[in-house]
């Protein structure tokens, strides 16, 4: 039933979403990164109420979806954007990649939180902040904004799981770890960055 309501759930956000976006209430660019956030932060807190192996099947459903979803152009809200990426395919597949690195749900929420949440923030405020450093990685636009935005919200993640589940809430590892996600996220263009993102993140918190 649980999985039922999951699907339910992101299916009502991604229409809601595509409507919103239909009525060019939004740029394409936000609507996008708003189900990155909205549905990869929902995701993240799955295994506190899912299975290991629902999260597989979702992760392979909406991937399916997606795929199919690319093909017949139907949730353009997710596949208007002015560059190269399958991000939203990387995006399916590190929901049940991550599931089959790691067993735990600690470590599981805080990838993809980074993944949704710190790259997703990193991206609108990137793209909203129009004053500020800009500069270019193998020809995509980045900014000084979204990317100081990125390490800030890794480091604050990377706290919390520390603090939650070892106890430590200060560890000087914080920042390097953080510097080499966000070194990620700007050289991993084509929206590879959903993939290498939460899987540097699950290596790197299993051998702590």
């Amino acid at each position: 039933m649980t999985v039922l309501i999951s699907i339910f759930l992101v299916f009502i956000v991604l229409v809601i979403n595509e409507f919103i976006y239909r009525k060019k209430t939004v740029h394409g660019e936000i609507s996008r990164k708003v189900i990155h956030i909205v549905v990869g932060s929902f995701a993240a807190f799955w295994p506190f109420f899912l299975s290991w192996d629902s999260i597989r099947f979702l992760s392979i459903s909406f991937l399916v979806v997606v795929l199919i979803s690319k093909r017949i152009n139907f949730f353009r809200s997710i596949h208007s954007v002015g560059r190269s990426t399958i991000g939203e395919v990387f995006f399916a597949i590190s929901v049940g990649g991550v599931s089959l690195l790691v067993q735990n749900k600690w470590i599981y929420l805080i990838a993809l939180l980074e993944m949704s949440l710190a790259d997703g923030l990193a991206a609108m405020i990137g793209y909203n902040l129009k004053v500020g450093k800009k500069y270019r990685v193998f020809g995509h636009n980045k900014s000084l904004a979204g990317t100081l935005t990125f390490f800030i919200v890794s480091v604050i993640l990377l706290t919390i799981y520390t603090k939650y589940t070892h106890g430590n809430l200060l560890n000087p590892l914080i920042p390097i770890y953080a510097l080499i996600a966000t070194f990620l996220e700007n050289i991993s263009v084509g929206g590879l960055d959903n993939l290498t993102i939460p899987f540097f993140i699950t290596l790197v918190l299993k051998f702590f």
